[in-house]
């Protein structure tokens, strides 16, 4: 049984990961007093170091963690990677599950062959956390091949800034489980991933698609949730499948407390449109207590024509029915 996260105020215990989408702007509405400071709250304690990092705030999540926690074809994905792919890590903390991705074969029949060149990486967190691990695995790949950016949220980074799209996006209670713009953090996800690219992602203790759940916490909400037009609470995953040009799995993690709902998105044509959301709470929290409310335009249209399922590692489905 895995232990992730304890509810708790902001000043208590905090669960890793990284508000890769803090930042508002003049497109969105604009920050209530109120917000700004669970805002403040929030990033004080991702910017903790050293005796005033909490207890909990976990920046070494590896490979084998991320396998664990996602759903299942996250890890024939990353397997079935390939050289001229590229795989972007949102919340990466020092970066550790990409390190473990270039971790040399450690069977003597592999150590004794030459190695294929793996796949691109970008991992990003909010803060520098990288340790001399990581330039050690930099310093023995090519240039480049192994990023790291931090100081942003992600949607202040462009593609170009990236390096271009990706075949893989992985968020393991990151940007999107502490957003406080889910509509413009998935808007961001879906135009930085390729067509037949997959995004692998999970939140903690929400609604599950049947709606046959309760929250973990006893007289307590769902940590993120999500009403209707009419007012009606609605799963995640009925909000994600409004989203054009996706294709949608979702897929509940036994062994977590919290449970754990995890998703997977594969984008299948570029003419993506994500319905709008309008914020209506956000107390910080690990991770922030969140409510978002689908506006009116938010009703789907027509889907564009489907690419078919690439055989690229990112057009990997997993051996899972489609219920996320």
């Amino acid at each position: 049984m895995m232990h992730i996260h304890s509810r708790m105020s902001c000043s208590a215990l905090l669960l890793p990961l990284f508000l890769c989408a803090a930042a508002a702007s003049a497109a969105e509405a604009p920050p209530t007093p109120q917000l700004e400071i669970e805002l403040s709250r929030q990033h004080s304690i991702y910017h903790g170091r050293g005796d005033r990092r909490l207890e909990g705030y976990v920046i070494d999540r590896g490979l084998a963690s991320y396998i664990h926690a996602l759903m299942p074809g996250f890890e024939n994905a990353i397997e079935r990677l390939g050289p001229k792919d590229r795989w972007l890590d949102i919340g990466a903390g020092r970066g550790q599950a990409v390190i473990d991705y270039y971790a040399p074969p450690t069977d003597i029949q592999s150590l004794s062959k030459p190695q294929p060149r793996k796949a691109d990486t970008v991992a990003m967190s909010i803060e520098d956390r990288r340790m001399p691990e990581w330039h050690q695995t930099e310093a023995r790949l090519e240039p480049g091949q192994m990023r790291y950016v931090f100081d942003k949220p992600l949607r202040a980074f462009s593609a170009a800034d990236l390096g271009g799209e990706f075949n893989l996006i992985s968020d393991v209670i990151g940007g999107f489980s502490y957003t406080e713009e889910l509509a413009v953090f998935m808007e961001k996800v879906l135009s930085l991933l390729a067509v037949n690219g997959n995004f692998y992602t999970v939140l903690q203790d929400v609604r599950s698609e049947e709606g046959d759940n309760k929250p973990f916490y006893p007289n307590e909400p769902f940590l993120t949730r999500i009403f209707d037009e009419k007012g009606a609470e609605t799963s995640i995953c009925a909000w994600l499948r409004q989203i054009q040009c996706v294709e949608v799995v979702c897929m509940p993690k036994s062994g977590w407390k919290p449970p754990l709902q995890t998703y997977r998105l594969r984008k299948t044509c570029n003419a993506t449109t994500v319905p709008k959301l309008e914020r209506s709470r956000y107390v910080a929290g690990t991770p922030p207590e969140r409510i978002f409310r689908m506006t009116p335009a938010a009703k789907p249209a027509t889907q564009p024509a489907a690419a078919p399922a690439a055989t690229t590692p990112a057009a990997t489905a997993p051996a899972a029915a489609v219920a996320r």
